[in-house]
């Protein structure tokens, strides 16, 4: 799990052979509005986990 969360600190792509692809994507900062007060939140940049499946995991489904 360290092995992991130190390549996916630095940047890389993490390929997970038959299941799918961990990167990390930079998300931009933004303006979201609370739907119970509709009051403007300023939310902040921040990197996300994505995951990209495999071909053969999407078949398998």
């Amino acid at each position: 799990m360290a092995v992991v969360a130190r390549q996916l600190a630095k940047g890389d792509k993490i390929r997970l052979s038959g299941l799918g692809i961990l990167r990390v994507r930079d998300r931009a900062a933004r303006t979201a509005r609370n739907p119970a007060t509709g009051e403007a939140v300023a939310v902040a940049a921040s990197r996300k986990i994505a995951f990209r499946p495999a071909k053969e995991l999407k078949e398998a489904v």
